[in-house]
This record gives C-alpha cells, sequence and structure tokens, in this order.
C-alpha cells in the first residue's frame, strides 16, 4: 500500500489538467509548479479548482483502506506519507514535483480533521493578510508540529508532521528567498 500510495502521489494531475485545459506545460510558465497556484496563473480557474481537488485526493482511498484493515497508526501515517512524497518527488516527472501543499493537506485532513480545520484557517490568514499563496502554506505548516502535539496525536503522528514541515519548507526554499528579497509573485 505504501508503494501504491507513492505511486499515487506521483500523477502530475497539475500537469495533466492544464495540458487538457490550456493545452501548455505549467513547468514552463508562471512560477514553473505543478501546483495548483501555478496552474491558476497559466490555464485559469477551473483548471486550478480540478488541480486542487485531485492534489487534495491523492492517495485518500489508501489511506482509508489502511485505517480500517487495522494497519495501525504508523503504517496508515506512512502511506499518507507515501502519496506526500510521490507529488514531491514524482517518478513520472524524473523524481520532480510539486511542493506538497495541497496533498499534505489532504492527508492531514483525513487523519487528523481538527488539525486541518485550523491549519486552513491558519493559510488563509497567510495568504489574507500577506497576499502570498507561500505565506499561508509557510504559516499552516510552520505550526503543524504544534498543533499535532496541542491536539495529542501521540509521537509518531508529531514525528510525521514534522517530516511534512521539513517537506513543505525545502520545496518553498526558493519562495522563502523570494520572500526575503521582495520579489514573490502575489497571488
Amino acid at each position: 500500500m505504501i508503494l501504491a500510495n507513492y505511486l499515487v502521489g506521483s500523477l502530475p494531475f497539475g500537469l495533466i489538467i492544464t495540458k487538457l485545459f490550456q493545452g501548455i506545460d505549467p513547468r514552463k510558465k508562471g512560477s514553473g509548479n505543478i501546483g495548483a497556484t501555478n496552474v491558476l496563473r497559466v490555464a485559469g480557474k477551473k483548471a486550478a479548482v480540478a488541480t486542487l481537488f485531485f492534489d487534495l485526493c491523492k492517495g485518500l482511498p489508501l489511506i482509508i483502506v489502511s485505517r480500517q484493515s487495522g494497519f495501525g497508526d504508523r503504517i496508515t501515517l506512512l502511506v499518507g506519507l507515501a502519496a506526500i512524497l510521490g507529488h514531491i518527488f514524482s517518478v513520472f516527472l524524473k523524481f520532480k514535483g510539486g511542493k506538497g501543499v495541497a496533498s499534505s493537506f489532504g492527508v492531514i485532513l483525513i487523519l487528523a480533521p481538527q488539525v486541518a480545520l485550523v491549519g486552513l484557517l491558519l493559510w488563509g490568514g497567510g495568504v489574507f493578510f500577506g497576499k502570498y499563496s507561500s505565506v499561508g502554506a509557510l504559516t499552516a505548516f510552520g505550526a503543524l508540529p504544534l498543533l499535532t502535539f496541542f491536539f495529542n496525536l501521540g509521537t509518531d503522528f508529531v514525528i510525521f508532521s514534522c517530516l511534512i514541515t521539513f517537506l513543505i519548507y525545502f520545496r518553498h526554499w526558493g519562495n522563502i528567498r523570494r520572500l526575503l528579497e521582495g520579489t514573490e509573485g502575489k497571488i
């Protein structure tokens, strides 16, 4: 299930949808990312909403199956992490991919909805006040380990959330640099 979820996570929906909607490759326009924010810039709202939906749903069926099959929290967290790693390091894109925000949010939504709700509020506040999608993501995922600790989700979930936060910040390194330089594109 871990390998299968990695493969599902590797499906580059932003690329597929942008090519279907506009016939273009989002990696060659805008920020060059395959995520919903860049798809919005290069292909419009409908393509961005479709990308966001499919990226949110990456791997969710296998996470649910893992949970209901009684594999335990640790295995279920690994199944979820596999989908996120697939999105970020897609086997179909030579181990390049998106930044992992929507796929991570989808995994957290199914595993800990209360954490996802607070994270969504933090993301919205970051975007509203900062006017940058990256500020919203960095705010929400920066708080993720603290939220999992606050909601007493256990050591495995705290470690899982730290890994996700590291991956999100790692993939947003260029955004962080542009924010500090004042050159980051607003949403």
